[in-house]
């Protein structure tokens, strides 16, 4: 709300500064309060058409016009140096009133119109062969730039126009841990688009271009949380499918602890037992949604499906899931005398971040089916076991919805039903499935809530029901049983959905050049699903 309040003063100001300037520019000074036909004027005054206003209705693109027009007003009454363009581009309606006020700033003329007759006389003159007038007109030119600030120009023109792209269009990601291997791996760089899936228009309005939410050595956040825009998306080319890996941020990562080796959301900090410490270590972040660290994963469910995973198979609706081809799970290998030969890992994308332990007797690695297969073809006499998750020490409230009466029993083998709420879908609301759904009305969906004995109150009304604002998702990892992913912090609301991976426009092994590049991925796809 504050930055449309923002938005609407300075929209005032601006029609304001017309009423002044565009008298002295030839043009009636009323229309500067008539929407449209104020632009059009405005266009006209600096020597363009008025239909050159009309790409001010076109997003992104509409930051670059105004801009122009801004420059080439005060142009227009002989300011030229860069520090006028800044001013004007930041503080238009303020420069534009102070050149009206100051009487030595007199209307030159159109300056896109002048600059156009100028350069027409330059290469007139160069091309007749005039080396005098040519000369003259160079030294009298008050459009030159001098090389430094066409140098500056071009910097922040390219730094914005890069950070629009990556805010709006597409944007490069990183693949840094072994959750999704081996469909994508460590060290994968991927080009992701924002307009498959509706182009969420930015809600945090300052923040430091190219950056996402820290600015490196200072280790501090890029931003600043206010003011900021409501959620808001453009219409989608794509709606996100079973199976679409997808670029989400960080559903519980809008409160944080900032650790140096990786980050904690409160509530895995409060699980943990470690609160008190990371309090008194740690400050805590408190990050807006566009703000919140990036993820990868994999859409297992939508909105309105039930999910149950039963022996590490999933099932949709009842009905066993497309599995991807690349699906790993952590494997206990009992060698019995074998000797482990690690030459032909790298080749099948065996990664050291894979290979979890490993002495003369036992290894613990993580294999997808055709791995296991090459490996036990290496090693006859081993034995292949899949990691009994029932058997490690989870803790009661380790999993989604942290409640040790529903999830105390659930691993990554065996979770669920868990249903997936939809938009639009009412539920009967009670204290026995409350905690699959509390974030979601409180923090998602940004209602009070609260509990009294067996009665549920949202907003102060008592309630046995809820009605879904958003459609949700469920993300896993093709790790399966080395990814945190919903089945630790739960649904995933559209608002958070980022974009479609497209393609791997470089990778490098493990993270890392040292070890060498992998050709072979350039240019592949990233958005492999499996066959249904």
């Amino acid at each position: 709300m504050s930055i449309l309040i923002f938005l609407i003063v300075y929209y005032v100001l601006l029609s304001y500064s017309f009423t002044q300037i565009l008298p002295l520019m030839g043009k009636d000074g009323k229309v500067g309060w008539i929407p449209g036909k104020n632009f059009g004027a405005w266009s006209e005054a600096v020597g363009r058409s008025p239909h050159y206003a009309w790409w001010l209705l076109f997003p992104i693109v509409n930051l670059f016009i105004y801009a122009n027009l801004a420059i080439e007003t005060v142009r227009s009454f002989g300011q030229f140096k860069f520090v006028h363009s800044v001013l004007a581009v930041i503080g238009a309606p303020f420069f534009f009133i102070w050149i009206v006020k100051n009487r030595a700033n007199a209307f030159k003329g159109p300056s896109y119109k002048l600059e156009k007759e100028y350069q027409e006389k330059l290469k007139n003159a160069l091309e007749n062969d005039k080396k005098y007038e040519y000369q003259k007109l160079v030294a009298q030119n008050p459009y030159k730039k001098s090389s430094g600030r066409e140098w500056a120009e071009s910097l922040i023109f390219a730094v914005f126009a890069a950070a629009f792209i990556r805010m709006f269009l597409v944007e490069a990601y990183t693949i840094p841990t072994s959750s999704m291997e081996d469909s994508l791996m460590v060290g994968d760089y991927l080009f992701v688009s924002k307009v498959h899936y509706g182009m969420r228009t930015p809600m945090t309005v300052l923040q430091v271009p190219l950056l996402h939410n820290r600015i490196p050595i200072l280790n501090t956040e890029s931003y600043l949380s206010s003011p900021s825009l409501p959620y808001f998306r453009l219409p989608a080319i794509n709606k996100v499918k079973r199976n679409d890996p997808v670029v989400f941020n960080w559903p519980v990562g809008d409160s944080v602890f900032i650790l140096p080796s990786r980050t904690f959301d409160v509530g895995q900090a409060r699980r943990s037992g470690n609160f008190e410490s990371y309090q008194k270590r740690y400050n805590l972040v408190t990050r807006p949604i566009d703000k919140t660290d990036f993820y990868i994963k994999r859409c297992i469910a939508v909105g309105g499906d039930s999910l149950q995973i039963k022996d590490r198979q999933v099932f949709i609706n009842g009905k066993a899931a497309a599995n991807p081809e690349e699906l790993a799970y952590t494997y206990i290998v009992r060698l019995n005398g074998e000797f482990v030969n690690t030459r032909k890992f790298s080749e099948w994308k065996i990664s050291k971040e894979d290979i979890q332990h490993m002495d003369q007797k036992v290894m613990q690695i993580v294999l997808t089916e055709q791995q296991k297969e090459r490996l036990e073809g290496l090693m006859p006499e081993a034995e292949f076991t899949p990691l009994d998750m029932s058997q490690y020490p989870f803790t009661k409230n380790h999993f989604f919805p942290h409640d040790p009466d529903i999830s105390g029993g659930w691993n990554y083998d065996n979770y669920g039903p868990i249903y997936i709420p939809k938009k639009g879908a009412t539920i009967a609301l009670n204290v026995e499935n409350l905690a699959f759904y509390q974030r979601i009305i409180q923090v998602y969906e940004n209602h009070d809530l609260r509990v009294e004995g067996d009665d549920i109150y949202i907003d102060d009304e008592l309630t046995e029901n809820y009605t879904f604002k958003w459609n949700y998702y469920w993300m896993m990892g093709d790790n399966r049983h080395n990814s945190e992913d919903s089945r630790i912090w739960g649904f995933v609301p559209e608002t958070h959905i980022v974009g479609q991976p497209l393609f791997i426009f470089f990778s490098t092994v493990e993270g890392s050049m040292s070890n060498g590049i992998r050709w072979d991925r350039i240019f592949s796809s990233a958005n492999v699903k499996p066959e249904e």
